[in-house]
């Protein structure tokens, strides 16, 4: 992929923000297992950050998403996995759907603040039953005059504690389960709605993750985005854009955990050289960095397919790059951490961190197998049904 001067630019003004805006924080957030999404998501707003390609008219750039991509490798340069994720889920998880199919006076409402930073979305598609397998989700939202009344639960909610608004999926309709399904805005202050408090998760801890009541929430009709029923595939196409986010933003994690691995080890002693000085290590790494640049080439492949509008390509692109960042995470992180020995089993180690924090690539977004299985269908080589 061939940046040009205004990809080059953005670049330096999200790693410039990173540097100074996060970086110095994430210890902190990271030990108060929150970080102050408002307050930061304005700052970002104000920016441009939040709305690289979506309209001008409600506030975005209106840019193509090889900018995105370019904003989501520098979120990658923040000492955490927990604030690129939850700037992920505002930009390219809760607010594609409604960008592109909202009505206009949805997107005045929600999309406009959203990309200012003034308000804080999430995603509601996980159910405690039905994870990757988004067909068998059991949330309800039946018609009751110019209402849905909604009832439900959501889970493993990204951002919800904090969240002004949700996209949510839920079942409007007795067809198949594909086709029974809506994306509607929620306003998390509706009565109805309640919010556990933040799980204690193993990585990604900075960041506010909670289960999400529903009980006869009422919403307006209105505030459902698209045609009735055809949620699934909206959010199908949302999921393009999430898999995209995840295995860009983790390219720079992967680098700096190298690095950071690199320097230590090159001062690190144990019999009488330096950890550096083995033959093993030094090769390892440099198969890691290779790996590391395989998955950017992959991930500005999947870019470029999606940039063109060649839509099957880039969903099977992006599920390859979504499977190989997170099995890439784990084993990046893992093998750098050894190289660090007891220091490497430290919490505030900042490969420790990435250790944890890259785990969930394999889960959220669809889960490993799940991106087989679509691979495996653009390939022709799953078995027929009997």
């Amino acid at each position: 992929m061939r940046f040009t001067n205004e990809h080059r630019q953005l670049r330096a003004s999200v790693r410039a923000f990173v540097e100074k805006e996060i970086n110095p924080n994430v210890d902190a957030w990271e030990t108060e297992k929150h970080f102050p999404a408002h307050e930061l998501f304005r700052k970002m707003g104000a920016l441009g950050f939040l709305g690289i390609r979506k309209p001008e008219k409600y506030g975005g750039l209106g840019l193509d998403y090889s900018f995105n991509l370019v904003f989501a490798e520098e979120m990658g340069g923040c000492k955490n996995g927990a604030v690129p994720m939850a700037v992920g889920v505002q930009t390219d998880m809760c607010t594609p759907a409604l960008a592109r199919f909202g009505s206009e006076e949805l997107c005045r409402e929600f999309l406009v603040p959203a990309i200012a930073g003034e308000i804080v979305g999430c995603i509601g598609v996980s159910e405690t039953g039905s994870g990757s397998d988004v067909a068998s989700l059991k949330t309800t939202a039946r018609q009751d005059g110019s209402d849905y009344v909604i009832n439900g639960s959501k889970m493993w909610i990204t951002n919800g504690y904090q969240a002004d608004f949700m996209c949510l999926l839920a079942n409007t309709g007795t067809g198949p389960a594909h086709k029974n399904k809506s994306l509607i805005i929620v306003p998390m202050k509706s009565p109805g709605v309640r919010v556990s408090e933040p799980f204690d998760k193993i990585g990604m801890r900075a960041s506010d993750t909670v289960q999400v009541f529903l009980d006869d929430v009422r919403v307006p009709q209105r505030y459902r985005i698209g045609a009735e029923n055809e949620g699934f595939t909206l959010q199908m196409q949302q999921f393009v854009e999430e898999r995209l986010y995840a295995a860009a933003s983790c390219v720079k994690r992967l680098e700096w955990c190298i690095a950071d691995t690199v320097a230590y080890a090159g001062q690190r002693q144990a019999f009488g050289q330096t950890i550096l000085d083995n033959q093993v290590v030094h090769f390892r790494l440099a198969e890691l960095q290779t790996e590391v640049e395989a998955l950017r080439g992959l991930n500005h492949l999947a870019c470029e397919a999606y940039v063109a509008g060649e839509h099957e390509r880039a969903t099977t692109l992006a599920s390859m790059a979504k499977l190989k960042a997170g099995r890439l995470s784990r084993e990046v992180s893992d093998a750098c951490l050894q190289y660090w020995g007891g220091m490497g089993f430290m919490t505030e180690n900042q490969v420790a961190r990435s250790f944890r924090d890259g785990r969930i690539l394999s889960i959220g977004a669809g889960a490993d197998e799940v991106m087989l299985g679509i691979i495996c269908k653009a390939m022709g080589t799953l078995p027929k049904r009997r």
